[in-house]
């Protein structure tokens, strides 16, 4: 960076020609000059500097601190609130199976038949457990009434419309068209398979799957001691006898699709709704509080940008170089940035809360993940204010600086990581349940990574092909040699070669980049009182009255 001198010597080479307008210009361009290197010092200040400097009081601070107060508060509650919703969901799962489901046992993993009487014995078990259900379950339990009339049960076969099959000589004929034929059996009539005309067959040879579906209704009641107001549900129940392998082995599953919606006519006695307008009250409190903050961060970031072209235009007209893009992105706060939208996730997850509390809406995922992401960011933004502490400050230079490095290392690693994803699924995938799918491979591997469950993924590889064996062995040994022991050890070597270097430069105290040398130039201290003025200091003035009379006197 240009010293004063040097700027001064710039204004030699054009020189106007009255001693007069030489000193001015002198004197506003040097100006100039030392208020933009305070303007740059002080948005660099830490919170307690800034109000030695101009006594401005860190209103940020005190904002965010309140702000992590309550938003914790808020997701609290909420939590409570969502696990009493996810618990009702679950039990009713669970409850639904023991009830439909013949001789259903919690502990087997996959629920299946084998024999084409279980079949028909099964479905009957479930259209007459579906026709007492007011005489057997212990819960709230109710049929949908659509309009006059119950939902009623329904009963599907779907299957090859034509197919011939000889599997001892060898020989078939298919048509691949799927046909669907469906029954319902209504609550209120006798319900028995015997009952139909005609008679249900299943076409076993190409039969592909059976489903039976139906709607229950249930309130959660769970709520109300905890000044709630509950909500109805609508569970969509749906058992499928998978056929889809054809092997024999017909698999049973139950899902439960859920929809929540407000009550129609409802009324709590006992109780007041003051717990809920509080409830409420407090939510807005925090809409308003994420606003303001909101709003002072941008304005932040928008006088940092601001400051950021003050700074390039004085590179280009004083030193003719251009600003790097690192020292450009010195003056973006990331910090603001996520505080910004940590305030936004809270503003819309705090909406939705209200809409909930209020019966508007029901959407208690979407309203979970934009607390809960919100509420990660806000604290993540605590780190912010540590780092202004020189022992803290070190290691978030250090994840800032080792960042690039970092990323582009994950992408050589991932490439690596990829492939053995692809190789596992499609080689071990038969043979292991963990290599069953894309997803549940990755996962896998992650945890092999991490030390994780290595020896049941070596232990759960059926030994039914003796090459698939031998290679599954080659493929998890070399797995976890290349990326517990070569990746891993050289992704930390990364972070530790920043640490260090970051250290270093610490410890020397030189200024690296040219913002640093310019800021460095700038030996005012935040108590100084130089930062409340908006002239500069008389001892520039004299410099450059005394420069400029020099020239002066060497001119006659």
């Amino acid at each position: 960076m240009e010293e004063f001198s040097d700027s001064y010597d710039g204004c030699e080479a054009d020189a106007p020609a009255s001693w007069a307008e030489q000193q001015h210009e002198c004197v506003q361009e040097l100006d100039e000059v030392e208020t933009l290197r305070r303007k740059v010092k002080f948005y660099f200040m830490n919170p307690c500097e800034k109000y030695h400097a101009r006594g401005r009081k860190p209103w940020k601070l005190m904002l965010q601190i309140v702000k992590i107060a309550i938003i914790t508060i808020q997701l609290v509650y909420f939590g409570l609130s969502n696990q009493m919703v996810v618990q009702f969901r679950e039990e009713n799962l669970i409850t639904f199976k023991q009830i439909f489901l013949k001789d259903f046992d919690e502990d087997t993993d996959t629920y299946a038949i084998y024999r084409q009487d279980d079949v028909y014995k099964h479905i009957e078990f479930i259209i007459y457990q579906f026709g007492r259900l007011y005489n057997i379950t212990v819960g709230n339990h109710e049929y949908e009434i659509n309009g006059n009339a119950y939902t009623p049960l329904s009963l599907c076969q779907e299957y090859y419309r034509n197919a011939t099959i000889f599997p001892g000589n060898e020989t078939f004929e298919i048509d691949s068209q799927v046909q669907i034929d469906c029954l319902k059996f209504y609550p209120t009539q006798p319900l028995s398979l015997q009952d139909v005309e005609p008679p249900f067959e299943v076409y076993f040879k190409r039969l592909i799957s059976i489903t039976v579906t139906f709607v229950l209704k249930a309130i959660n009641l769970q709520t109300v001691k905890y000044r709630e107001l509950p909500d109805c549900y609508d569970f969509t129940v749906v058992i499928t006898f998978d056929n889809q392998v054809h092997s024999g082995r017909i698999k049973i599953n139950l899902e439960n699709d859920v929809d929540i919606n407000e009550c129609r006519d409802w009324k709590v006695t006992g109780v007041t709704a003051t717990n809920i307008y509080l409830t409420m009250a407090f939510d807005c409190i925090i809409i308003l509080t994420c606003i303001t903050s909101f709003t002072l961060c941008t304005r932040s970031v928008i006088s940092g940008i601001r400051l950021q072209l003050k700074y390039s235009q004085y590179c280009s007209k004083h030193c003719n170089e251009k600003v790097p893009l690192s020292d450009k992105l010195e003056f973006v706060n990331g910090w603001y940035i996520l505080i910004i939208v940590s305030d936004l996730m809270t503003i819309i997850g705090s909406i939705l809360k209200i809409e909930i509390q209020t019966k508007v809406l029901t959407n208690y995922e979407g309203c979970s993940i934009f607390l809960g992401t919100g509420t990660m960011f806000v604290w993540m933004g605590v780190i912010r204010y540590m780092g202004y502490f020189r022992k803290y400050n070190i290691l978030i230079l250090t994840l800032r600086a080792a960042f690039p490095n970092v990323i582009r290392f994950i992408c050589c690693a991932g490439i690596i990581y990829l492939s053995y994803c692809f190789c596992g699924w499609v080689v071990l995938g038969p043979y292991n349940e963990k290599f069953r799918t894309l997803n549940t491979v990755s996962e896998c591997l992650f945890s092999l990574i991490n030390g994780d469950d290595m020896f049941s993924a070596f232990m759960n590889m059926k030994h039914k092909s003796t090459l698939v064996w031998v290679y599954s062995r080659i493929y998890l040994y070399t797995f976890v040699s290349l990326f517990v022991y070569m990746i891993l050890s050289l992704f930390i070597t990364i972070i530790t070669d920043t640490y260090y270097t970051i250290k270093e430069q610490q410890q020397s105290g030189t200024p690296t980049s040219d913002l640093e040398k310019f800021l460095s130039e700038c030996r005012d201290l935040p108590n100084s009182g130089v930062y409340r003025l908006n002239q500069s200091n008389d001892c520039i003035l004299d410099f450059c009255f005394n420069r400029c009379r020099q020239y002066q006197e060497r001119m006659t």
